[in-house]
């Protein structure tokens, strides 16, 4: 594979003990269980592209959003303990666009979506996002306004309830389009 390939993908490397010593796995693409690799990882280097690491196997649990850069103790960049999963997040050229519903199963107040929306109260008036539809582009969606608390990996599809999805009790204040400025 050429090396503008490669960076099209992607590429996080993981290290089992901090300051990336120990034995270390390098992926290129979506990791749904990483212990058959590493019995832990403390650390990871990410070399191109972005990606979702997962506390828990099969792309569950708490998540964290990864970009360029060296990350050589997980502990402070993460409150989770450890990364079990993770998934690459793919490049996106063109529109972004997202429906955003009030309730469950696309119901009540909704609102269409094109750009990074800072706080959903402020902007909508609306006190609860329970389902959305992602038409165009990857998202992040936060349980705080102005991007913070915990956050989830949105891509393109429609989701008709976090609840069922194991975000019971949790409500999306802040959205942010994954960007190649994206911070």
């Amino acid at each position: 594979m050429s090396n503008t390939g490669m960076n099209m993908r992607g590429k996080i490397t993981f290290y089992e003990e901090k300051n990336f010593q120990g034995r270390s796995y390098e992926c290129m693409n979506d990791c749904s269980d990483m212990s058959s690799y590493l019995s832990r990882c403390q650390s990871c280097r990410v070399e191109s592209g972005f990606f979702m690491v997962y506390d828990r196997t099969n792309y569950m649990g708490n998540q964290y959003y990864m970009k360029r850069g060296d990350y050589s103790d997980y502990q402070n960049w993460m409150g989770m303990s450890g990364v079990k999963s993770c998934r690459m997040i793919p490049m996106h050229s063109g529109q972004y666009r997202m429906k955003i519903y009030e309730r469950e199963s696309f119901g009540g107040q909704s609102h269409e979506m094109m750009d990074d929306c800072d706080n959903v109260m402020d902007r909508y008036r609306m006190n609860d996002c329970q389902s959305c539809n992602v038409m165009d582009g990857h998202w992040l969606m936060y349980e705080q306004p102005q991007y913070r608390g915990k956050m989830v990996y949105m891509r393109p599809g429609e989701y008709r309830s976090f609840r069922d999805m194991g975000m019971s009790g949790m409500r999306f204040m802040s959205m942010r389009r994954i960007t190649d400025s994206c911070n």
